[in-house]
């Protein structure tokens, strides 16, 4: 198998909710597991580009995995996995709805081995400014006669 790509098998189940006096179905991951077989199995891959993700999110107290699973208000259908947030941000953004689940130790490894091989990613480095941009400029004022 690739050294960039895992397959894991998701389990959803819904759970009714009580809002008020409405009755929701709110979807949640009930299993996560490192398999190539089951209900809903997706590839797990790691991206170069995504590196500074992957730090972030195995330095948070609770480092999770994404799962893109449709619009916003259908029932679910998982189509995608992710350990960076970034990238579920912008499936989040496009109104897709993105179940979130622990990540299993056995991922954690895999990734930290990933960056290990691959290298962290590069600080960003900022742009120097030019002097004096974005700062006011002081006009010469005209002095007052005496």
């Amino acid at each position: 198998m690739s050294d960039n790509l895992r397959s894991l098998s998701i389990t959803l189940v819904a759970e009714p909710k009580q809002v008020k006096s409405f009755t929701l179905t709110q979807w949640r991951i009930a299993e996560l597991t490192l398999s190539d077989q089951g209900p809903n199995v997706l590839n797990l891959q790691l991206s170069m580009t995504e590196r500074a993700a992957y730090r972030f999110n195995l330095t948070s107290a609770t480092p999770r995995l994404f799962v893109r699973a449709g619009f916003t208000g259908q029932t679910p259908k998982p189509d995608a996995i992710t350990a960076s947030q970034d990238v579920a941000a912008g499936w989040m953004d496009g109104e897709q709805q993105v179940l979130e689940a622990p990540m299993p130790m056995a991922i954690e490894v895999w990734i930290e081995s990933y960056l290990a091989r691959h290298g962290e990613a590069p600080m960003e480095m900022r742009k120097k400014k030019r002097k004096g941009a974005g700062r006011a400029k002081e006009t010469p004022s005209k002095e007052q006669p005496q």
